[in-house]
């Protein structure tokens, strides 16, 4: 796609050809939003774009996310090119975690959804209370 606004038929029909026919389990909207959408995800992304942190900085940073979770956080987001993990031989061995080009050029579009969200979640939380009394 080269980044024309096109209407959501059209980016359909773009995508059903790019995966020959197949379903849209292949579509790269949401294959690249299936490793940003997480509930850690965003947070590790933001705090990682202040500068490289080791991951018990990131562990005190973020007190509520479990080891585990922030370890998977983390693999996943290397693992989608987002963040370089870096190992450095003390003793014991120590981690450093920092965004890669493609991290940092996700980062502008995300911070400006999380301001969007920060701007909104009074009217979004009401609207849901709206809902929910009909």
């Amino acid at each position: 796609m080269d980044g024309k606004i096109v209407n959501l038929k059209s980016k359909l029909e773009i995508y059903k050809a790019m995966t020959a026919g197949a379903n849209f389990a292949d579509c790269p909207v949401r294959d690249v939003m299936r490793g940003i959408n997480g509930k850690w995800s965003p947070l590790l992304v933001m705090a990682l774009a202040e500068k490289p942190y080791r991951f018990g900085e990131l562990r005190r940073l973020v007190p509520d996310i479990s080891q585990r979770m922030l370890t998977q956080t983390l693999h996943e987001l290397q693992r989608d090119g987002y963040v370089h993990r870096e190992v450095f031989p003390t003793k014991p061995p120590s981690v450093e975690y920092s965004l890669t080009d493609l991290g940092r050029s996700m980062f502008h579009p995300l911070y400006q959804l999380v301001q969007w969200a920060e701007l909104n979640h009074e009217a979004v939380r009401e609207a849901r209370a709206t809902f929910d009394a009909d």
